[in-house]
C-alpha cells in the first residue's frame, strides 16, 4: 500500500522521489507554462541529479503533487548523467525563462554555485534537497534526515548483520556527492567509537550508474576475499550490489545494507540477499521541497533560522541552522514490513 502523507513521527510514515520541458532541456510531466497562482511566480522547476533515476522519479512525483495543490506550474529538467557541472545549463535556462523557484539536488557543492547565485540575483528562489550546495548558494536546504542519524542507522544495520566484527566496504555514489561524503565521514567516526572490531577496508564510487555500481561490487569482492559486508548509501548502488550478490556465490555470505527504495529492493529482501535497509520517503521529500519553494516565493520565509511554514499534509516545519529544514528520521525496511510500501 502507499502510505498517506502525514507529519513525520518516529517509525510512522517515514520512509523514503515530471512536467513541462524548459526550452531546449529534457523534461517529463505536465503544466502549461508561465506563472502559477498565489501571490507570486509559482512556476517551479525541479532539477534532480539526473533523470531516469527511480529515486528522483519518486521525489518529483511528490513535488508535482505539492505544486498542483497550491496552484503552481511544475516542471522537471536534468542531465542524463550525474556529473559535477552537468546541471549548470539547466539552471541558466531556467533563469532565462524567469521561473519562480528552482528545486535542486546538487551533484557537487561548488560546481553549480555561480549559476545558482546568478539565478538568485535574477529573483529566482533556490531550494536544494537531498544533496546540498554550499549554504551561500541557496535559500533553503530540505534535508531528508539528520546526517548523523542516516550514518548511524546504516552502521548499526551492517554491524547487526555481520555480528559486530569483520571487514566491510562502502559503495557510494560520486566522489563529489555532498550528502554521501558527509554520511561516510560520520560512519567512519561511529565505527571507530562504537564498533572497533569492524574494519572499513575501502570506499568505492559507482557514480549512481547501475552498471558501474554492479562492476564495483564485483571488484570489491575480488579484491577483499574476507569481506563480510557492504554499505551502499545510494539507491542505485544498493540495488546494483544486490543484483550482483543475488546470483553469486556470495549470496547469504556477504551482508548488504544501505539506502534503497522498497520497490527496488523487495525481490532481494524476499529472496534473502538483503536482510534490511533504510530510507526516508523521497515523495515526501519532494513534496516538502515544493512547499518550501512556495513559502520563499510568497515571502512567508526567507531561510532564516526560526522561520516556519506549512507543507500541506505534512504539517508545519521550522527552518534550522544554515537554512536547513529536516524531513524526519530514516525508516528500516525488512521482510516483515516491506510489503506495506509502494515507492
Amino acid at each position: 500500500m502507499m502510505f498517506a502523507r502525514k507529519r513525520v513521527t518516529a517509525f510512522a510514515a517515514i520512509a523514503v522521489a515530471a512536467a513541462v520541458a524548459l526550452s531546449g532541456c529534457a523534461s517529463t510531466g505536465s503544466g502549461d507554462g508561465g506563472d502559477g497562482g498565489g501571490d507570486g511566480n509559482l512556476a517551479i522547476t525541479f532539477l534532480p541529479k539526473n533523470l531516469g533515476n527511480p529515486y528522483f522519479d519518486t521525489s518529483s512525483k511528490g513535488g508535482k503533487a505539492a505544486v498542483e495543490e497550491f496552484g503552481g506550474t511544475f516542471a522537471e529538467v536534468g542531465p542524463a548523467e550525474a556529473t559535477p557541472d552537468a546541471q549548470v545549463s539547466y539552471i541558466n535556462t531556467a533563469t532565462q525563462q524567469g521561473v519562480g523557484a528552482l528545486v535542486v539536488s546538487a551533484n557537487d557543492p561548488k560546481a553549480i554555485c555561480d549559476a545558482l547565485n546568478e539565478a538568485r540575483d535574477a529573483g529566482v528562489k533556490v531550494v536544494t534537497f537531498d544533496s546540498d550546495t554550499n549554504p551561500e548558494c541557496r535559500d533553503v536546504f530540505i534535508n531528508q534526515a539528520d546526517s548523523e542519524g542516516i550514518a548511524k542507522v546504516q552502521v548499526d544495520l551492517i554491524a547487526e548483520q555481520i555480528g559486530g566484527a569483520g571487514e566491510i566496504a562502502i559503495l557510494s555514489a560520486s566522489a563529489n556527492a555532498t550528502n554521501q561524503n558527509a554520511w561516510i565521514d560520520m560512519m567512519k567516526e561511529y565505527l571507530a567509537s562504537d564498533y572497533p572490531d569492524i574494519t572499513l577496508v575501502e570506499t568505492v564510487y559507482g557514480d549512481d550508474d547501475d552498471q558501474t555500481s554492479f562492476d564495483k561490487t564485483a571488484a570489491l569482492l575480488q579484491t577483499h576475499p574476507d569481506l563480510k559486508g557492504i554499505i551502499s548509501p545510494t539507491t542505485v548502488g544498493i540495488a546494483a550490489a544486490a543484483r550482483y550478490l543475488s546470483t553469486s556465490d556470495y549470496k547469504g555470505k556477504v551482508a548488504l545494507t544501505g539506502l534503497g527504495t522498497p520497490n527496488q529492493m523487495r525481490e532481494y529482501v524476499e529472496d534473502g540477499t538483503v536482510t534490511s535497509f533504510a530510507l526516508w520517503n523521497p515523495e515526501d521529500l519532494g513534496y516538502l521541497a515544493a512547499f518550501a519553494a512556495q513559502a520563499l516565493i510568497e515571502g512567508d520565509i526567507t531561510g532564516k533560522k526560526g522561520d516556519t511554514f506549512t507543507a500541506g499534509d505534512l504539517g508545519e516545519y521550522t527552518v534550522g541552522d544554515d537554512g536547513v529544514v529536516l524531513l524526519g528520521d530514516p525508516f528500516v525496511f525488512n521482510a516483515d514490513n516491506i510489503g506495506e510500501f509502494d515507492f
